[in-house]
């Protein structure tokens, strides 16, 4: 193959490629042709330095315009500060090959890990919700060593500079024409070493503990609301910052309610008296309040009423649901004698049209049939 082509053609895109496209292709071509895959072939070697040299000039906006204006003869002598006439060094495919794939191929530490996030489920219930609440939790954790304060070193000693990699983090191996770099294993990417560990946590600079924790939990949350706690995770090793602690909520079910984000639904029961000739009814409410229902004439089994602003309040804002009540129109299985007559007369004057005493019947069945329920 001539790698000593058009940089376009080596990535095999078109001259008009966006930034997503050229990065598409080099890294194909690079995952292709990588030494590591390719172990002691020349060709490979040599077009993934070809192709690394094409993709550090056309990902580069300043350096693709001299590219398509002069050709390579823009680089040549030192222009533009970029590969020169020899060509581009390892260090700088090395960058370029680092930023798809990571430390495998050679990554960087970027100082110490951060603590662990944790996770905590909460159970609380639907009045609880409504209402929010003060709540204390308890969670085994690592926190940073009482005796060494996160550090790792024992109090008096301190930490050096890492011998093997002389305080980079990294070591770098050479493997025939290729230069690969890894995280150095004696001081794991940190740059430095403890002189004498800590008897308490070994060096670790966390230790496990039992911890409690005050949590507020806002009115208005739902299944599944996490609620983040910054900085209550596991503390990270040798002093690095804290993780954060999620708590995920739950909630147990309630005897009346039910509910649908901020709307709470009920079932209510009325008397087929109280759906023919219309009423009231009463629903004992989150808030404490007794809200008044008002039931229309011939109201049908299955019918929902909606009260405004009777619901869940909205979390971390303002205002409130609404409260949707469906009625369930309920049929007597026992009746008197004398209840029975009054149906059996109803029905004599149910003849399609509306009759004309109907109003006078119900309430005269009402009244009878309060009289016996009662």
């Amino acid at each position: 193959m001539n790698l000593d082509i058009d940089y376009y053609e080596l990535l095999e895109v078109e001259r008009t490629a966006d930034e997503k496209t050229l990065k598409t292709a080099y890294r194909r071509i690079a995952m292709e042709c990588h030494p590591d895959r390719n172990p002691g072939c020349d060709k490979s070697e040599a077009k993934f330095k070809a192709i690394s040299q094409a993709y550090d000039v056309l990902k580069d906006p300043q350096k693709r315009a001299a590219y398509d204006r002069f050709g390579k003869e823009a680089f040549e002598n030192g222009g533009m500060g970029g590969a020169g006439q020899g060509g581009a060094g390892f260090g700088d495919f090395s960058d370029i090959f680092e930023s798809f794939f990571g430390d495998a191929f050679g990554g960087r530490q970027r100082g110490p890990a951060r603590g662990a996030d944790l996770r905590y489920d909460l159970e609380i219930s639907l009045d609880e919700a409504f209402h929010g609440k003060d709540a204390e939790i308890t969670i085994d954790v690592a926190t940073a060593c009482g005796t060494c304060a996160g550090s790792g070193a024992t109090p008096g000693s301190g930490k050096r500079r890492c011998n093997l990699c002389a305080g980079h983090g990294k070591v770098r191996a050479q493997q025939g024409f290729f230069v690969v770099e890894r995280t150095c294993p004696t001081c794991h990417g940190r740059g430095e070493v403890i002189e004498s560990p800590c008897r308490a946590c070994g060096g670790e600079g966390r230790a496990d503990e039992r911890k409690t924790i005050a949590v507020n939990i806002p009115p208005g949350v739902d299944e599944g609301t996490r609620i983040r706690v910054a900085g209550r995770g596991e503390a990270g090793p040798n002093g690095a910052a804290a993780g954060d602690l999620y708590i995920f909520i739950h909630l147990s079910r309630h005897k009346v309610f039910e509910r649908d984000g901020t709307t709470l639904f009920c079932r209510v029961p009325v008397s087929f008296t109280t759906a023919a000739l219309g009423g009231e009814i009463r629903i004992p409410g989150l808030d404490g309040a007794e809200h008044i229902i008002i039931v229309p004439e011939g109201i049908q089994s299955g019918k929902q009423l909606r009260q405004r602003g009777a619901g869940m309040p909205v979390l971390q804002g303002r205002g409130r649901g609404d409260m949707v009540i469906q009625i369930d129109v309920e049929t007597p299985s026992k009746l008197s004698a004398r209840q029975k007559e009054i149906l059996r007369e109803f029905r004599e004057t149910e003849t399609g049209a509306e009759c004309p005493q109907s109003t006078g019947f119900f309430d005269k069945l009402k009244g009878i049939w309060d009289g016996i329920t009662d």
